[in-house]
């Protein structure tokens, strides 16, 4: 038991620190650029007059002056909620792998995580992707409701095809990868956004 929880906390960890490492260097450049266009501020930019943007760019300038102390913060609440999160899933694989009483070395672990990836971030990004700040979202709780559902059919897949025998589990299985895809995200009705198309 002891061994178990080990592996779980330094494999956790270990994906904590990678995914908080992606996203500071793919996803937060995208989340501050977006920001500017949801809080208004890019197109105040536009509509102010020549002789006040000497102004507004001495503001700026103090804002970024202060930016080093806002950063680190949300930079902290990142690396904690990356940590932990990944920590979860961690637990939950390692759990897993221990409950299916099958021998595991490094190399299946490998597999378990690669197919826990694609169950709880491929299958539903390739129907639903994240959004940034200032983006048009569909209803909540249908989008809850579809991640939901499209990650327990994703995981049902996964078991029978790793552990159910014959071509009709097989078969079911890709019947439960796709049937999500095929109903269909709920999707907003397509509304003018901050957000302009590049980023979105």
């Amino acid at each position: 038991m002891q061994r178990i929880v080990m592996v779980a906390l330094l494999a956790g960890a270990l994906a904590g620190f990678v995914a908080f490492a992606l996203h500071i260097w793919q996803t937060t450049p995208l989340i501050l650029h977006a920001e500017t266009y949801g809080s208004g501020e890019a197109s105040h930019d536009h509509e102010i007059a020549a002789g006040a943007k000497s102004k507004a760019r001495a503001h700026a300038h103090e804002d970024k002056e202060g930016w080093p102390a806002q950063g680190f913060e949300r930079n902290a609440y990142l690396l904690l909620a990356d940590v932990v999160t990944a920590l979860g899933f961690s637990f939950l694989l390692v759990g897993a792998m221990a409950l299916s009483g099958r021998a595991i070395d490094w190399q299946k672990g490998i597999i378990w995580g690669l197919c826990g990836y694609v169950v709880f971030y491929v299958t539903p990004t390739l129907g639903m992707a994240p959004e940034l700040p200032g983006m048009v979202g569909g209803e909540l709780a249908e989008r809850q409701t579809w991640w939901l559902a499209t990650v327990a059919a994703a995981l049902m897949a996964m078991g029978l095809l790793f552990f159910a025998n014959g071509l009709l589990w097989k078969s079911v299985a890709a019947l439960l990868l796709v049937a999500p895809h095929a109903i269909g995200a709920p999707h907003p009705v397509m509304e003018p956004g901050n957000v302009p198309a590049e980023l979105a």
